[in-house]
């Protein structure tokens, strides 16, 4: 049995019920049905946890208040008048990446994204595509190949990523890659997509493989990361219910915008287009071009003039020319998107390096695909460029053909075409005879339609008559276009204004004359539209000469010259007003030649220039003026109330003075044409100034003393930061209300959100040669200090997955800002805040600082470093990450020094030390250096001695050895060294293949070249001598002082004779009395030894007996006191008991 459908309820709470209040104008905050009480729990637990709930979720979207760039989404609304704020410039569409390894399925996501925005089937998309995804929302898709240039440059330009995982591999090396680039260079919005599902065939591997890809994401990008899975692939796109999720998903995320973003103007090129002569690359292809790169600009302003700016992978470039054009993907309207769903004609697509539509633009032609079987009449649908095609072989005649014979109406519904008659050609007149040929010379009649041709006046833009003086043989030839059916006649009817050189009367009666002298001319045949011509003429001129200028487009528009704007000639500073202008003016004019002489303003009197200088040298009237000569309104306070010095006399009218009347009686007959300046009523400006300082003084006191209830006392940090910075939004947006787009862009700059066209001089050809429409083209601009280029310190740390120790001066790959350059670092760690001491290597899991030749780049600015960025390069590619500390583009970085010498000369304390230094002049610059012993023994360097060289006198703490090796530690600067190679990858055929300075070894390995091997440096077998010591002696009375366990051994007596012993010894007689007389002196000398021991010994025992005695009576002495101390106490003693006794009251016994 079916079950039967539930009815369908209306909402009665919710956000769609409140905004259908809000269009019905309902309020039922206090109204009956209406219990606020209903949707509250029971439970103090729940209510609770829903507090706590909502103070996590109010602590959570605290953050750092930053300023957004870019404009801010449309909103719809119903109101009238309000549609959608279509007057306001809508923001960019949003940049979505779409990053993953090859054959993921990144080009079958954005061909199923791309329908599913536009209803458009891309067979092949490349480049960015921008679709329109809502009402107020555009994107743009841009697919990130397999190079590691391209993840760099799209990580610091993307809003989203699209990060597609191959569910049955799972975790590429590329993925990881992409994400530590994207936390260096601010991390954007992240969505995985698993893909490659339906390869897994059993349902609990694929729940197993779904949870652990999850987790490690997680680990990854944050916890609660949304991860879509993309099962199998339908007719070459995915399902479309699992495509309209994600697409849901990306149309209402929101976006924060990151620090650098906000500080750089960018865009992202949709197009590229060569400029450049086609003969100048005939005759030179390698010249630089010309190109020109179109996008929307994102971030701040972009300046209109001269903007320096950098493509990663081309260099740094200058802007030449900026212009606004057309969006070529513009948001619906609210007239035409009455319905809450947007319809099929607002669903566009703008993608131009793809085939969309079958037209597809390269840098330097468009190509239109046409299929090779279809037929001119066929039934079949048709795409744009088999529409172009057939419409090009219809043409039956050439374009300046269809100019020639086209035809112009001035409205829609008029009946007959504009038409230009043919002019007059005029003969001049030479009689044969010389004389009259009717009438005298003198005669001044002619005919009216002649003498109108024959004065060839005409009107410029601002209304203002010139008359044409010119010989009429100078004008044959010409055709007079006229600006409307009485072009030739307007002028000689207007009123208002003096001109040097012919007068006009402009008066009424010289009709009348006029109308006399033309015969047979009634007023039933005059037309009704030259009635009264005069005063309309009068009327319209007075009306453009009271128009107010644009000051701002004089000053920054590039149509006027100075001598034009000077001349009193004026533009319209917006479309609406030119069309205006066209309307009342006519939409035809000649510019001649003859007419851009004109100098001064026409509508002013001439100045006599000897009249002014006399008045402007009366030192009275100078006196009188010079308390006016400030800046502030003309009166007696200024616009804060602030009283001026009165100095002078008062206000005098220079213009109305004696000579100014008389110019006015001189020009009685000439009207004023225009707005008249009234006169100043200083009594009501004094009034007005005083109202206006004590209401600003009342507005400052309460500020200071009021202690209002507002909601703005009540607003934490966060809001009221936030209120001040959509406060001063507010008053930017006001300063520049009303203001034309492209007088307001020159004065500002070029806003977020515009489509601009860039045009760029200088320009590689090989930029252009080398064209990959795969490849992103990213336009960043540079800020003034980022131009400059010096020394950065950076703190830098070895990535934890990067298996080489990074070493000193070995080139890597930076990624800074928007620039990859190759250079030099050095590495270094703070000594103890006193130098910074030169590193080696870089530190295990440890921070470190480097330096290295560079540009400039804004503090806390973060950047990655790689070794190599060739795809074939294994392992993990990133080597490290950090940010930039300093931009003082200084540095000293101090490196050990260790130098060694040796003694030659020794004192006591002082030693003479060699080898060390090479002339006197080094040992003056370390006089009073401290040095130092291998033993440990402290010196210092005293004074260089004259030979031999280097050598110097240096005093130590002990006396040194002649085998001490003396060492002085020193510190000694270095510089990294100058490289800066930008990472020119554009510039290439092969846009991966770039390869920067290599190492001495790579160079070798790759070249085959054997290391060359020096005879010193190689390893030699070490002979070693045995040292041979002598053996210790022991003196005899020191040996028997020794206890029995340190005295030496004795030794086994010699029980065999020894050579000596036994051998016989046969002396002649000179050795015999030779040897007698040695024992004679020996004799003698034990004799005199013996008795000289004898008297010491006397001598010896006579000091004994004195200290004996000495001793004695020491020792008598300290009996006797200590036999007075002992009798002392023992008296005491006996008293003491004695007093003992006598109060115990008792009788003692008998003894």
């Amino acid at each position: 049995m079916d079950q039967p459908h539930k009815t369908h309820h209306k909402p009665s709470a919710g956000s769609k019920h409140d905004k259908k209040d809000a269009a019905k104008g309902v309020d039922r905050s206090g109204g009956k049905n209406y219990n606020p009480k209903a949707f509250i729990g029971a439970s103090f637990r729940s209510a609770d946890r829903a507090a706590r709930r909502t103070a996590e979720k109010d602590q959570k979207r605290l953050h750092v208040p930053l300023v957004n760039r870019n404009p801010e989404e449309r909103k719809v609304t119903a109101e009238k008048g309000k549609g959608m704020d279509e007057g306001r410039l809508p923001p960019p569409p949003i940049v979505v990446g779409i990053v993953g390894p090859p054959g993921v399925g990144k080009s079958t996501l954005m061909r199923s994204l791309v329908r599913r925005f536009t209803k458009h089937n891309l067979s092949q998309p490349q480049g960015p595509v921008t679709v329109v995804s809502g009402k107020t929302r555009r994107i743009t898709f841009v697919e990130c190949g397999n190079d590691l240039n391209s993840m760099i440059d799209l990580g610091k330009v993307v809003d989203l990523v699209l990060l597609m995982i191959d569910g049955s591999f799972g975790f590429e090396m590329e993925t990881f890659e992409f994400l530590n680039i994207l936390q260096s260079h601010g991390f954007p919005k992240v969505l995985g997509l698993l893909t490659h599902l339906d390869l897994i065939k059993k349902a609990q591997t694929l729940k197993d493989t779904k949870k652990r890809l999850k987790h490690r994401f997680w680990t990854e990008i944050y916890q609660g990361a949304k991860l879509f899975s993309l099962s199998g692939v339908i007719n070459g796109r995915y399902p479309d219910a699992e495509i309209n999720l994600l697409s849901r998903f990306i149309s209402v995320m929101k976006f924060r915008p990151l620090v650098f973003r906000n500080q750089h103007p960018y865009l992202l090129a949709d197009r590229l287009q060569d400029m450049t002569s086609r003969e100048l690359i005939r005759e030179n292809p390698k010249i630089d071009r010309t190109i020109t790169l179109y996008g929307y600009l994102r971030g701040p302003n972009l300046p209109p003039r001269n903007a320096k700016i950098h493509i990663p992978g081309a260099g740094d470039l200058e802007i030449k020319v900026v212009e606004r054009l057309a969006d070529p993907c513009p948001l619906p309207t609210l007239e035409s998107e009455r319905r809450r769903k947007m319809g099929e004609k607002a669903k566009l697509i703008h993608a131009p390096m793809s085939d969309v539509g079958g037209v597809m633009y390269d840098k330097d032609a468009v190509y239109i695909n046409v299929p090779g079987s279809f037929s001119k009449g066929g039934d079949a649908p048709q795409g744009e460029g088999e529409k172009m095609v057939m419409d090009l072989q219809d043409a039956e005649r050439t374009f300046a053909d269809g100019i020639q014979a086209s035809q112009i109406r001035l409205f829609g519904h008029s009946s007959a075409p504009l038409d230009a008659p043919e002019a007059r050609i005029r003969r001049v007149a030479e009689p044969r005879n010389g004389g009259p040929i009717l009438g005298s010379a003198d005669d001044t009649d002619f005919d009216e339609d002649e003498g109108s041709d024959s004065q060839g006046e005409f009107e410029d833009e601002d209304g203002e008559a010139h008359f044409d003086d010119e010989e009429p043989d100078k004008r044959d030839g010409e055709v007079a276009y006229a600006d409307s059916d009485s072009e030739l006649d307007d002028l000689a009817f207007a009123t208002g204004f003096k001109q040097d050189g012919q007068h006009v009367d402009l008066d009424d009666d010289e009709y009348e004359d006029e109308e006399e002298l033309a015969d047979g001319e009634d007023e039933e045949n005059v037309p009704q539209w030259k009635h009264d011509l005069s005063k309309r003429a009068a009327t319209n001129f007075a009306e453009r000469m009271g128009r107010r200028r644009d000051l701002m487009a004089m000053i920054y528009g590039d149509e006027l010259s100075p001598e034009e704007i000077a001349a009193g000639k004026n533009r319209p500073s917006s479309a609406d007003a030119e069309s205006s202008r066209m309307v009342r003016e006519g939409f035809f004019r000649i510019n001649r030649e003859e007419n851009r002489g004109d100098e001064g303003d026409q509508v002013k009197e001439p100045v006599d220039h000897e009249s002014l200088q006399v008045k402007w040298s009366d030192e009275n009237m100078l006196e009188s003026i010079k308390d006016l000569f400030i800046s502030g309104p003309i009166g007696e306070f200024d616009e804060n109330g602030q009283a001026y010095e009165e100095d002078g006399e008062g206000f005098e009218d220079l213009e109305g003075d004696d000579e100014g009347r008389g110019e006015e009686e001189d020009g009685d007959n000439v009207p004023y044409v225009g707005v008249k300046p009234a006169g100043h009523d200083h009594e009501a400006a004094r009034a007005a100034a005083l109202a206006a300082k004590k209401e600003a003084l009342k507005i400052k006191f309460d500020e200071q003393y009021d202690d209002s209830g507002d909601e703005e006392d009540k607003m934490d940090f966060y809001d009221a930061q936030k209120a001040e910075m959509a406060r001063q939004k507010q008053l930017n947006e006001a300063e520049f209300e009303g203001l034309d787009l492209d007088a307001r862009a020159q004065i500002e700059g070029y806003r977020s959100g515009m489509y601009v066209r860039l045009e760029i001089n200088d320009v590689p050809c090989e930029m252009v040669d080398h064209f990959d429409p795969r490849f992103p083209i990213i336009v960043g601009g540079l800020l003034a200090a980022e131009e400059r280029f010096g020394y950065v310190t950076v703190r830098i740390k070895r990535h934890r997955w990067f298996t080489k120790t990074l070493k000193t001066n070995d080139p890597i790959v930076f990624s800074l800002g928007w620039r990859r350059f190759q250079s030099m670092p050095i590495y270094h760690l703070d000594d103890h805040s006193i130098r910074n001491r030169f590193l080696k290597y870089t530190p295990e899991h440890m921070h470190c600082y480097a330096t290295f030749y560079g540009p400039v780049s804004a503090p806390n600015t973060g950047f990655c470093a790689f070794n190599s960025i060739l795809s074939d390069t294994p392992g993990f590619r990133i080597s490290a990450t950090g940010v930039v500390l300093d931009i003082d583009r200084s540095t000293k970085i101090v490196k050990k020094l260790k130098l060694t010498g040796t003694p030659y000369k020794i004192f006591k304390n002082t030693a003479f030390i060699k080898d060390m230094f090479n002339s006197a002049l080094e040992v003056a610059k370390f006089e009073g250096a401290n040095i130092k012993t291998v033993s440990g023994i402290r010196g210092q360097i005293k004074k260089a001695l004259s030979k031999p060289d280097g050598a110097y006198r240096a005093t130590f703490e002990d006396k040194i050895l002649m085998r001490d090796i003396v060492f002085l530690r020193a510190w000694y600067s270095i510089e990294p060294k100058k490289l800066y190679n930008p990472v020119c990858s554009l510039l290439l055929a092969d846009k991966g293949g770039w390869k920067g300075m290599r190492l001495t070894g790579q160079i070798r390995r790759d070249e085959g070249i054997k290391t060359p091997s020096d005879v010193n440096s190689t390893y030699r077998p070490i002979e070693r001598t045995t040292r041979r010591f002598n053996t210790l002696k022991v003196p005899r009375k020191l040996e028997a002082s020794l206890p029995y366990a340190s005295k030496t051994k004795a030794l086994s007596k010699q029980k065999k004779p020894t050579y000596l012993q036994s051998r016989a010894v046969v002396m002649d007689d000179d050795e015999k009395k030779a040897v007698s007389l040695l024992q004679q002196i020996q004799t003698l000398k034990k004799d005199k030894v013996a008795r000289r021991k004898e008297k010491q010994e006397e001598r010896k025992k006579e000091y004994r007996k004195k200290v004996g005695e000495k001793d004695q009576k020491r020792e008598d002495k300290i009996k006797e006191e200590k036999r007075d101390r002992h009798r002392k106490e023992g008296q005491k003693r006996k008293a003491d008991e004695a007093n003992e006794g006598r109060r115990g009251g008792g009788k003692r016994a008998r003894s």
